[in-house]
């Protein structure tokens, strides 16, 4: 089972998410978390998957590719800092990415394949990873974080944006 990180081994700003995690093994965590979000998401009609809460905010397709897009980041970032990549990783702007993501031309139906897709490789990564390549570190925004810490923000990070969802889209 995958240690807790400690908060030397992330952002502050990311403990918001880790935090959310409930103890447990992170693989279970990822596997029902993603579960619970196609559940949730089952019986949302295509109409009401392009329902926004408020004026400039995103719609429930936008919503759940923005979770898929942070998970492909977020995944790249354990990849590369598993393999002792040395580059410092760049930040991204998810209001430009989601802009940018098409998720509203196309069907709920289509995002939910895409993020279970994403999710399954994701899980696969973390299984790949062992005890050693979850202790290493690398460099993303101008914060180290260690591999390990990684799969915790992706969970957290998708325990959040399911809480806005019940809470202010459905």
């Amino acid at each position: 089972m995958i240690q807790r990180p400690d908060p030397s081994e992330y952002d502050e700003f990311y403990g918001r998410y880790i935090d959310q995690v409930a103890d447990g093994d992170i693989l279970e965590i990822l596997g029902d978390g993603a579960q619970q979000t196609v559940s949730l998401l089952g019986e949302v009609s295509e109409e009401k998957a392009n329902y926004a809460y408020a004026p400039g905010k995103w719609s429930i397709k936008e919503v759940v590719g923005h979770v898929i897009d942070a998970e492909r980041c977020f995944a790249y970032r354990a990849f590369n800092f598993s393999r002792r990549d040395p580059a410092h990783l760049p930040s991204f702007e998810e209001n430009d990415i989601a802009a940018a993501s098409n998720a509203d031309s196309r069907t709920l139906r289509d995002i939910m394949e895409e993020y279970e897709s994403v999710r399954r490789a994701t899980i696969t990564l973390v299984q790949s990873l062992n005890d050693e390549m979850l202790t290493l570190t690398g460099t993303a925004s101008g914060v180290e974080f260690s591999v390990r810490s990684i799969p915790f923000i992706i969970a957290g990070h998708e325990i959040h944006h399911r809480k806005v969802l019940q809470e202010r889209y459905l």
